[in-house]
């Protein structure tokens, strides 16, 4: 079975735990990776661009603008064409909705594989403990120092830990996940996943 080392604050080993190697063990699929990513964006995209497409969209007349014939001019039926200036748009975009479903089974395969890639990379580090008595940014500034830690670092907690939510506001590029909100394209985003012995259980009994 895979083993982790377990640190301090302080950057000291204390002991080390096994990882299940049903979550940090397996083959990397980067086609469900690539798919869990694709998905996470097509969900946020808002689709709101929309243009007046139909004839009920308008405002104006539908009425003749001249009769048919006589006057010289081109024939028209109406002012609101695609032709005429105010009028519908042909093949414009309409609102529409990106996402797509990934079932169950394949987005937590996508985890496990970008789980192991992160273990096989040595992204992954764990420490005993995160307790903040305050939520100050420069005490994280300091567990981030000592552990040597890069820009780029995700807190993954087993619990909601407030004090730690409120003291990496002030650090953009650090960010705080609890284990259920876990996904794929924080995992990729990040260069070091910072989680503890009990955040390390209840992902094996999420994706176990």
């Amino acid at each position: 079975m895979p083993q982790l080392d377990v640190l301090d604050t302080e950057n000291k080993k204390v002991g080390n735990i096994e990882a299940a190697t049903s979550v940090f063990d397996v083959k990397v699929n980067n086609h469900l990776i690539k798919q869990y990513v694709v998905l996470q964006q097509a969900s946020r995209r808002l689709g709101t661009a929309c243009t007046k497409s139909s004839y009920g969209q308008l405002s104006g007349s539908g009425k003749k603008p001249w009769r048919q014939k006589g006057t010289g001019r081109a024939r028209v039926g109406k002012t609101r064409s695609a032709i005429w200036r105010g009028g519908l748009t042909i093949f414009g975009p309409t609102q529409r909705d990106y996402s797509f479903k990934m079932n169950k089974k394949a987005r937590k395969q996508a985890l496990r594989s970008a789980l192991t890639d992160c273990f096989q990379g040595n992204h992954i580090a764990v420490v005993d403990k995160i307790d903040l008595e305050k939520p100050k940014t420069k005490e994280v500034v300091r567990i981030i120092k000592s552990l040597g830690l890069p820009e780029k670092t995700l807190f993954l907690v087993s619990e909601k830990n407030e004090n730690l939510e409120l003291a990496v506001r002030n650090l953009p590029t650090v960010n705080v996940l609890p284990v259920e909100g876990l996904n794929v394209y924080d995992l990729l985003l990040h260069e070091k996943i910072v989680c503890t012995p009990e955040t390390v259980k209840k992902l094996e009994e999420r994706l176990g």
